[in-house]
């Protein structure tokens, strides 16, 4: 039996497997919708028959599967897509907080590969990468039809290794090269110190495994060092696993107060609650966002908001309500599928609109520091709707500003210049002083 022969048989037998599977599911099912979906079951098939039998030169048909599982991950949104094995054994790394690369968050907008924020402390950020760069090559290749995730892996790599990436910036008469030098990106996710021996600052760069372990030992020893108030920074946080943003809200809320809701299919609503791990829920907080603050840092940011256990001081966050699945495939390969969007406590869908500070403030521009167009979930292709109108968000939530909004980017700003982290101190300062006011 040659190639095409077993290939031919192979195929037969996988619709043979789909005809009988859809028969067992028209007892309770749609006839005719069972009847439309084997239909196009069979015109995949026809047209992987026909690549395979035609097709000027050799193809393997696990390429062709995986290219087309590709195409069809990719067209549902922005955040969904097919993982192949290499992919899906460096996706589970990254959730752990260690590996080796360049320290950036991306994703496509307008059909270019682009840079939606730097990871503080990392190559690129210390090389002057910044939001709204976009990759137009990898060592030379075209990202053009790239995935992001191939994109991931041609920059990761072992540790001292280079890695050139062609970049064309807004101002750039043409694109620039960037040689970087590849690190263990192993991502400090909690830093904190005390400001003024009266204010604990705790810094979150993103929510991983050990995020909320580390975050309650930064909180204790701040309490036990005296802080009268604490300011958590989640600028610039992208995000990351679910699990983490409630086991870090759940510092600061009382125990069963709801943290945030989902919506999966079919409208079905799932509630995550403050697990009565809380180290204070007394203590003034404030909470710095800015246009890079996403996923689960809007979550965190919106139960505080809500529940009015602290201030939301800083400018509208990245607008990204969707929450993700990884599902592990038999080969190995793994998919990563939205499968809810996630609401605030009071009920507010922040998708395409992010969280909108009580208090809004600007970053200044400092000398040698230029504005930058920014990125949010409303500038991204294929982004799911958002099925509230302006008037129904509880949060008071507002659009997003959209790319032609231009701001300064934090790692241009000196700390001493940072008039964001010094108006929550100064905010922090005088809370005591305006509560032992009288009132009447």
């Amino acid at each position: 039996m040659n190639k095409m022969t077993r290939f031919l048989l192979i195929t037969a037998i996988i619709a043979l497997v789909l005809t009988s599977a859809l028969v067992g599911i028209r007892l309770t099912g749609d006839v005719s919708a069972q009847n439309s979906e084997y239909e196009d079951l069979k015109i995949f098939t026809e047209v992987l028959t026909t690549v395979k039998r035609n097709y000027v030169e050799d193809v393997e048909t696990k390429d062709l599967i995986y290219d087309a599982l590709n195409g069809m991950l990719k067209s549902l949104d922005p955040h969904s897509a097919f993982l192949t094995p290499d992919s899906f054994k460096e996706m589970k790394v990254e959730t752990k907080g260690e590996f080796g690369g360049l320290g950036i968050q991306i994703s496509i907008r307008d059909n270019v590969l682009t840079i939606i924020s730097p990871i503080e402390d990392t190559p690129a950020w210390r090389i002057g990468l910044k939001s709204g760069d976009q990759i137009i090559k990898i060592e030379d290749e075209s990202t053009k039809d790239m995935s992001l995730f191939d994109a991931v892996k041609r920059m990761r790599g072992k540790k001292g290794t280079e890695v050139t990436i062609t970049i064309m910036r807004e101002g750039l008469k043409k694109p620039k090269d960037y040689t970087i030098v590849r690190a263990i990106i192993k991502i400090q996710s909690v830093k904190s110190k005390m400001i003024d021996d009266e204010i604990g600052y705790i810094k979150l760069s993103a929510f991983q495994e050990r995020s909320a372990g580390d975050m309650a030992k930064a909180l204790k020893t701040l309490v036990r060092d005296g802080a009268s108030g604490l300011i958590l920074d989640l600028r610039n946080n992208p995000g990351g696993l679910l699990t983490s943003a409630i086991d870090i809200s759940s510092l600061f809320l009382p125990k069963d107060q709801m943290v945030v809701y989902t919506k999966g299919r079919g409208g079905v609503k799932t509630e995550y609650r403050a697990r009565g791990n809380a180290i204070t829920h007394s203590i003034p907080m404030v909470v710095l966002l800015n246009q890079g603050s996403a996923s689960a840092s809007e979550i965190v940011a919106g139960a505080i908001k809500d529940w009015k256990r602290g201030v939301v001081l800083g400018t509208t966050s990245f607008g990204k309500a969707s929450v993700q699945s990884v599902i592990p495939l038999s080969d190995g390969a793994g998919i990563r599928i939205t499968t809810a969007k996630y609401y605030t406590p009071k009920g507010s869908l922040i998708q395409n609109t992010g969280i909108t500070p009580d208090i809004t403030v600007e970053l200044k521009s400092t000398d040698g520091a230029v504005a930058h167009s920014i990125i949010r979930e409303n500038d991204l292709e294929g982004r799911l709707d958002n099925e509230q109108t302006e008037e129904d968000n509880d949060n008071g939530n507002g659009h997003g500003e959209g790319d032609k909004k231009k701001v300064v980017m934090l790692r241009d700003v000196k700390e001493e210049d940072d008039n964001q982290l010094q108006r929550a101190v100064d905010l922090l300062k005088t809370w005591s002083v305006f509560k032992e006011l009288p009132t009447g």
